[in-house]
């Protein structure tokens, strides 16, 4: 069975992921809405936790803030984005986390997707990877680089012309996917005909309807995705995978349990 864990607050994520019966945790360096560079609230900083997570067995996944966007032909949030991916990068492999989940981001109303795609291999080019990064599909956004798998397969040809492109990795979001108007039937095989793979799900039940856009997540079970077509997804997917579900300790194993009892 895949390892499965959930979202947890940065200060320890660690004892959070144990707390939940977890196999690994993901969590934020620093404000996920800010331009700081990344910080670890851990007590004893990066080599600390390293050696916390190694000792209790849960492997460790760093998300980037939600501010970065590679794509945009704005300068003046391209550039520092391309700074800041670096840095978490960097970070992440201090902590010793087995990847870093990026957004796709989006262009400007006005400006040609391709535009934003070609940004994105510009930002692999100059990219040192010491942990894979891995991007993640959208939920909304006319102008998104990752909403629906056309534009992911666009996407995926410019991350593959860049240097190191193809250890570049692929988080599949489920209510990102069903919310951007992709069907969850048979999407691994479609996503992975893309990308070549996929290296981490986030299990997410949707609020809101296919197609609506909307990136607000339910607890599984309680939202708009067919449950069977979750589990199916998380299965087909063999990959980790993390809850990024309302609520805390509670919500959050009743969540792992239930995509445990589905896929035993």
């Amino acid at each position: 069975m895949s390892q499965i864990g959930a979202h947890v607050d940065q200060e320890d994520p660690v004892g959070e992921a144990l707390a939940r019966g977890a196999d690994l945790a993901q969590f934020f360096l620093g404000d996920p809405q800010g331009w700081k560079g990344p910080e670890v609230r851990y007590p004893g900083g990066a080599e600390a936790l390293r050696s916390a997570a190694a000792e209790a067995g849960v492997t460790l996944y760093v998300h980037s803030p939600y501010v970065i966007n590679v794509a945009t032909t704005n300068n003046r949030i391209r550039i520092p984005s391309r700074k800041l991916l670096q840095q978490h990068l960097n970070m992440a492999a201090e902590v010793g986390a087995a990847g870093l989940v990026v957004h796709g981001g989006h262009v400007l109303k006005d400006d040609d997707p391709a535009k934003g795609f070609d940004n994105w291999r510009k930002c692999i080019d100059g990219l040192e990877m010491p942990v894979p990064l891995l991007i993640e599909n959208t939920a909304g956004g006319n102008r998104a680089m990752a909403r629906g798998l056309e534009r992911l397969e666009q996407l995926w040809g410019a991350v593959l012309e860049a240097d190191g492109g193809d250890t570049v990795g692929f988080c599949l979001d489920t209510c990102h996917a069903y919310a951007g108007g992709e069907p969850l039937s048979g999407i691994v095989d479609r996503a992975r005909e893309i990308t070549g793979r996929i290296d981490l799900v986030h299990a997410n039940d949707s609020r809101d309807a296919f197609d609506s856009g909307a990136d607000r997540h339910a607890n599984l079970g309680e939202g708009s995705l067919d449950p069977d077509e979750l589990a199916d997804v998380v299965r087909a997917a063999g990959a980790p995978v993390v809850v990024e579900t309302p609520g805390g300790v509670a919500e959050h194993s009743a969540d792992i349990a239930w995509l445990r009892e589905r896929l035993a």
